[in-house]
């Protein structure tokens, strides 16, 4: 049975995807792993993107027929909807710690993430995020919470250091949304260019749903920054590029992954400038990995009759990167791999796999964009 098919037999919030699994051995360990994601609502396409890459990892362990702690082991993926709904979240991690499953992928966003984490930790049960950004999740102290990309913090520090060295800024502003969001990332942004020898010449706040930013501009226009970083939103970014314009304030505009999207030349009206605007997402692809990446996108499109989207892989690579902590531990049971995965050194589709104490990704990268002819483009990966 393909993939499509069966996700189609099942509804999205209980289904149970069971790899086809060769061979049945007669004492096999089954090993329950969850996944969590919005499958409804108006994102389920990501979640959708990040079950199929979890599959994906299900259906290649099984294919390998693995022993583990001397016993042949299937694995099985149980997935659950929480629709990036903090409540709902609640509702689909109890069912999974009640399972229970070996562990958890998920969930997709930051507050389902955080959310849920609590549960998975009381339950000592290992659970890797292929998405979430939010510094809060693994400042939380909770050994069993692991994630597979940069967190902001690391976004906003690294676009300070590209600002002062890559697009040469010397006099930078700054403005935040209000959000922990938005602040947090222009906080970091703040330390990365001072420290690389840049001056901060003004940082102002404007409200999250804000659309006229005539006064703001104009006290920053005086002060004649050549860059203006904003910790918030597409939405926003949006109309104040095209009131930048509107006031001749000739400056570049930089954001976190909150700015960096497709929609955002729409927004601003077509006001930005080719090169004018640079933003940043978690996650990319280096050099040496892109040759791997390209036939591993193959695959997942022949297998799954989808197209791979940005958390089809981390969500893969967080499936592997789990079972070889069980491998390592020669045990399915949480409290005996838990110690493997915090030391995980695993060589994944995205990169390498291993965590900081905090259980970050170590050198986890991040993709530099700009917007040319209208159209958002990669420009590097850094780290």
């Amino acid at each position: 049975m393909t993939m499509p098919l069966l996700h189609r037999m099942l509804a999205p919030a209980t289904a149970i995807l069971i790899a086809a699994a060769a061979g049945t051995a007669t004492a096999q360990t089954v090993v329950r792993i969850g996944h969590v994601a919005p499958l409804t609502g108006g994102i389920a396409q990501l979640g959708r993107d990040s079950e199929l890459g979890a599959w994906l990892a299900i259906e290649d362990l099984n294919a390998r027929r693995l022993k583990i702690g001397g016993s042949a082991v299937r694995f099985e993926l149980h997935s659950e909807d929480d629709a990036a709904d903090p409540r709902q979240a609640l509702a689909a991690a109890k069912k999974l710690v009640d399972a229970p499953v070996h562990g958890v992928i998920g969930h997709l966003n930051s507050v389902t993430t955080i959310q849920a984490s609590r549960l998975y930790h009381e339950a000592g049960i290992p659970q890797i995020s292929p998405s979430v950004t939010d510094p809060r999740y693994t400042q939380q102290g909770y050994r069993t919470a692991f994630r597979m990309v940069a967190h902001d913090g690391r976004l906003g520090g690294t676009l300070g250091r590209y600002a002062v060295r890559q697009v040469k800024a010397r006099h930078v502003a700054i403005v935040d949304d209000r959000s922990a969001y938005g602040q947090d990332a222009a906080d970091a942004f703040e330390r990365a260019v001072t420290a690389a020898g840049a001056k901060v010449v003004g940082r102002e706040s404007t409200p999250a749903n804000a659309t006229e930013f005539d006064a703001l501009l104009s006290r920053l226009k005086a002060r004649k920054p050549d860059l203006i970083f904003f910790g918030g939103l597409d939405a926003v970014a949006g109309p104040m590029i095209r009131q930048m314009k509107a006031l001749g304030l000739q400056a570049k505009y930089m954001g976190g992954d909150g700015i960096c999207s497709p929609a955002l030349p729409a927004l601003a009206d077509g006001a930005i400038v080719d090169g004018q605007v640079f933003c940043a997402e978690a996650g990319g692809i280096p050099k040496d990995k892109q040759a791997a990446m390209a036939a591993w996108q193959a695959r997942f499109r022949e297998r799954t009759g989808a197209e791979p989207g940005h958390h089809a892989p981390y969500a893969y690579d967080a499936v592997m990167a789990m079972a070889a902590s069980m491998q390592k531990a020669q045990s399915v049971e949480p409290s005996r791999y838990l110690p493997a995965l915090a030391r995980v050194n695993h060589d994944g589709i995205t990169g390498r796999i291993a965590f900081d104490d905090r259980g970050d990704i170590r050198d986890g990268n991040l993709t530099i964009f700009t917007y040319r002819d209208g159209r958002r483009e990669a420009k590097t990966v850094v780290k």
